[in-house]
């Protein structure tokens, strides 16, 4: 089965909502108010949208050395698309409200992770949806349940010790947050402020344009390289606050055909967990 582009656009997706192996996967997520996306949901959704929660099946639980939105487990991930009906030739278009930085592109990621490679992201998200008169609906949709069966690839995301090596040996970390909290001027989510040593800024929403829809290819490829240079995708690593937004990184990157890159799926707060782990602030170096 052929590997989709990673984005489609609102008039493609609402041009194959009734198509049977379309599975539509609403990720809205408000990190100060978790009931926000769910309640969303429920008043207005694109018409068959099943509910993917970040802390419920998009992430696994928190432990002390852990990040805020560890992986899941592959079998807890595994019964959530089985919950939503996903099966092995199922079309998985993912949105959020956010252009896909809040949760949708993490769904992408975690697809591409277990072995689905037929999944998208919706360009522009729910407010280009909007934007363009298309349908919503308040009706939950009927699911068939699936048996899905995951094949992770863990070589697409790297633990703490993992990344230590990977940057001792050279590769290079880019970091998707806003460039004050990777400055430390600002945190307002986790108790330290600052970056990893050596790390890139490439702040995530620069992957978009006014309206919330990702870049052209080559504008998004000459991005990453006026920040990379030559540096091969699979040399590179991406980090964000838990590893949420990161994958926006990921997705941007794949959709300018910059193909390999990794996850390191802790990012800052879970690096910060041990205080023996240096901590720069300012500007790159």
């Amino acid at each position: 089965m052929s590997t989709p582009h990673p984005l489609i656009d609102a008039a493609a997706l609402a041009a194959r909502l009734d198509d049977p192996d379309l599975v539509v996967i609403d990720c809205r997520f408000n990190l100060m108010d978790k009931a926000a996306g769910p309640r969303a949901w429920a008043a207005a959704h694109l018409p068959g949208a099943r509910y993917a929660d970040l802390d419920a099946d998009l992430a696994g639980p928190v432990t002390g050395m852990s990040g805020r939105h560890p992986l899941p487990a592959p079998a807890a991930f595994a019964a959530s698309l089985s919950r939503w009906g996903v099966r092995p030739d199922s079309f998985v278009v993912a949105y959020d409200a956010a252009g896909g930085a809040m949760a949708a592109a993490r769904l992408w990621w975690l697809l591409r992770w277990v072995g689905h490679g037929r999944a998208a992201v919706l360009d522009g998200g729910l407010p280009d949806w909007q934007r363009r008169g298309l349908p919503l609906t308040d009706a939950a949709p009927a699911v068939a349940a699936s048996d899905y069966p995951v094949q992770p690839d863990d070589a697409r995301w790297l633990g703490i010790a993992a990344l230590k090596a990977a940057l001792a040996a050279g590769e290079s970390l880019v970091d998707a947050r806003a460039a004050a909290r990777y400055r430390g001027e600002t945190e307002p989510v986790d108790p330290v402020a600052g970056h990893v040593p050596g790390a890139l800024n490439l702040p995530q929403d620069g992957n978009l344009d006014a309206e919330g829809r990702f870049l052209p290819p080559a504008a998004l490829a000459a991005r990453f390289g006026a920040v990379l240079g030559e540096r091969a995708p699979a040399r590179v690593i991406h980090m964000c606050g838990s590893g949420v937004t990161a994958c926006h990184n990921l997705l941007a990157m794949e959709a300018a055909g910059l193909t390999g890159s990794k996850l390191y799926a802790g990012s800052w707060s879970e690096w910060i967990r041990d205080p023996a782990n240096p901590v720069a602030t300012g500007a790159e170096p």
